[in-house]
């Protein structure tokens, strides 16, 4: 039997992905519900989840008013999850990268273990359509970020997260302040430190079908400077 989980996805212009992921994310997981948080996209995405949502209980919606940033949307994904009876909590991405056919390992290997991270490079590397240069950027960001976290994970960075309730009620998630890619490494540091029991489960990584990517200097900068902050929070919270 699969824990009751909710799916939480942040979604700016992906009008083209977003029904057909959720009817995939359903193939996977029939009794999964999805929480779509959508940042007033321009293309439309909020209306053409508001019509799903409409059909079908499994879907719900919040809308923001403006582009606030990945970790944010996960942040109140997680915030209204928590007040509802949701036994898991996954998070992935609107564009395809994370497969929804992982899902149900994923959320039997909660059986055993608080945090369950899809992940490129446990099993070498597992990344297709990538240039050369954003590969080595990505695996190069997992090495900087595991030495100085001390995260005993191969891809530090990687979004396809599935957490136990009980290990998500103990993150402090005032504490979590990164709001693009270093979200991911933060959510982590946090379950690590606070004794979680991290699976890495290899997923092939395929890059987005259809849009353009929300990755910008910003985001590599704040996830170089993201295990500095760490540990002074780390610090802080003891």
């Amino acid at each position: 039997m699969l824990p009751t989980c909710l799916v939480v996805v942040p979604t700016y212009n992906e009008a083209d992905n977003i029904e057909q992921l959720l009817s995939e994310i359903h193939a996977a997981v029939p009794t999964a519900h999805v929480l779509v948080v959508d940042d007033n996209s321009p293309d439309g995405t909020g209306r053409i989840v508001d019509g799903l949502v409409s059909r079908d209980a499994r879907v719900h919606a919040m809308h923001r008013p403006a582009k606030m940033g990945l970790g944010t949307a996960y942040l109140a994904g997680y915030r209204w999850a928590l007040d509802r009876d949701y036994e898991a909590f996954v998070q992935m991405d609107a564009d395809f990268s994370h497969d929804p056919r992982y899902l149900p390992v994923m959320l039997e290997a909660l059986a055993t273990h608080d945090l369950v991270a899809g992940s490129r490079y446990v099993n070498g590397i597992s990344v297709v359509n990538w240039k050369l240069g954003r590969l080595l950027i990505s695996m190069g960001g997992s090495s900087y970020a595991r030495m100085l976290t001390g995260l005993p994970l191969r891809d530090v960075t990687a979004g396809f997260l599935v957490f136990r309730r009980a290990m998500l009620e103990k993150i402090p998630l005032d504490r979590v302040h990164s709001n693009g890619y270093a979200f991911n490494i933060e959510m982590k540091f946090w379950a690590h430190r606070l004794g979680g029991r991290i699976l890495e489960h290899p997923i092939i990584y395929v890059d987005r079908r259809v849009g353009v990517s929300k990755m910008d200097r910003g985001i590599v900068a704040e996830a170089m400077l993201t295990p500095f902050r760490l540990w002074l929070a780390w610090l802080r919270h003891r």
